[in-house]
């Protein structure tokens, strides 16, 4: 249905990873329709391949030439070591090889066959995917999955995608012990959605030990499910703070675990799934068009804060996103700021407004026409 961003190299080996629900076995069966496909989800095929990593040839054969399909490879890291072997002996053979965690890879040492297969990822629906039928207050509630995206009823679907992989990335794993205080997490982190992460407020929160809830946070980084991004410090000139800000990574799984009640602000909830939304495209397409930024925020210790702040080759760009349809002086305080440290930067403000200026040094966009247009400013 969708025309995907992602473009491999039909002759080299690849891992291709990205949250389950992303569309990653779809692409592989549309693009790899006569490949060898072994999916790990299937006990039969991981029974057998775990008996022996030998039978990957024998079920390959000998005569066989072309790119052979593994999916969700963290089910049996072990037959990375065999994938290994293969592709030094049999230059006829390139292997794809998808994954819905790193936790068990990273855990047992494999080295990603050692430089042998390129690392890809594979994202949510962009807005230049799903084209013009893209709505973008339907994409703050339902979120950029695929399935979400097309459902007749999204909110059904996303508190299942949540319940199905609680069930099979972590309780099928063993990775908690405490399934109710993890559930109970789950909920507590999404207040801290585009915040600076404070480790004892979620604690205490969701009534979990500080330790523990710092190991939540690390599975859900090897999950895929969630963003960290670290400060922009390169030459600073004032003192910023040290923690990272968290993102659950789409914005439709974030409002699915974020309780609502009287005294929760839908206002609040709203700004912050706009910004979760662009930073998801923002991800997408860095990755996608290989743009080679390092994404980050900024904030100091008195409290000035840019969102985003993208550095690489191409430049340096600050990204302020605001749900409003007026800008106040308060809203372009901390571009302005920013400039201030680094002339040489790009300054976008984002908002909910449909009239694009300029204030300054920095560009004031609306928020839809930045989304839709996004390769223009990056």
């Amino acid at each position: 249905m969708f025309d995907r961003t992602l473009k491999i190299s039909k002759k080299e080996s690849y891992f291709i990873f990205g949250p389950r629900g992303t569309g990653k076995t779809n692409w592989l069966k549309t693009h790899y329709k006569n490949a060898p496909y072994f999916d790990l989800l299937e006990g039969d095929v991981l029974f057998d391949l775990s008996q022996s990593s030998k039978n990957l040839e024998l079920r390959i054969g000998e005569n066989y030439k072309g790119p052979v399909i593994i999916d969700e490879v963290q089910k049996l890291p072990t037959i990375l070591d065999e994938v290994h072997r293969l592709i030094e002996l049999r230059k006829d053979l390139h292997f794809i090889l998808t994954g819905s965690s790193t936790r068990k890879i990273k855990k047992q040492g494999v080295n990603l066959l050692a430089g042998r297969a390129l690392v890809e990822h594979f994202y949510p629906l962009t807005i230049e995917e799903i084209g013009k039928d893209f709505i973008i207050e339907k994409a703050l509630k339902t979120g950029l999955l695929p399935k979400s995206w097309t459902s007749e009823n999204p909110v059904v679907f996303l508190k299942s995608y949540i319940q199905t992989y609680i069930d099979l990335e972590v309780r099928l794993e063993g990775l908690v012990s405490d399934l109710s205080g993890f559930n109970r997490f789950l909920q507590a982190a999404s207040f801290s959605q585009g915040s600076v992460l404070n480790i004892s407020a979620v604690a205490s929160d969701c009534g979990v030990e500080r330790r523990t809830v710092t190991n939540y946070f690390s599975l859900l980084n090897d999950l895929l499910l969630s963003y960290e991004l670290p400060v922009f410090s390169k030459r600073a000139k004032r003192e910023l703070i040290k923690h990272r800000k968290f993102y659950f990574f789409d914005v439709g799984v974030f409002q699915t675990l974020r309780p609502r009640g009287p005294l929760d602000s839908d206002s609040e909830a709203r700004g912050t799934a706009l910004e979760t939304l662009v930073l998801q495209e923002l991800i997408a397409q860095n990755s996608y068009k290989k743009l080679g930024y390092e994404i980050f925020f900024w904030r100091t210790r008195d409290h000035l804060e840019v969102d985003f702040v993208l550095y690489g080759e191409r430049g340096l760009i600050a990204i302020e996103v605001k749900a409003s349809s007026r800008i106040r002086n308060d809203d372009v305080r901390g571009l302005l700021e920013f400039t201030n440290d680094y002339a040489i930067a790009k300054t976008y403000l984002l908002y909910g407004g449909s009239k694009a200026y300029r204030h300054g040094k920095i560009e004031i966009i609306p928020v839809q026409q930045f989304l839709v247009e996004i390769l223009k400013y990056l």
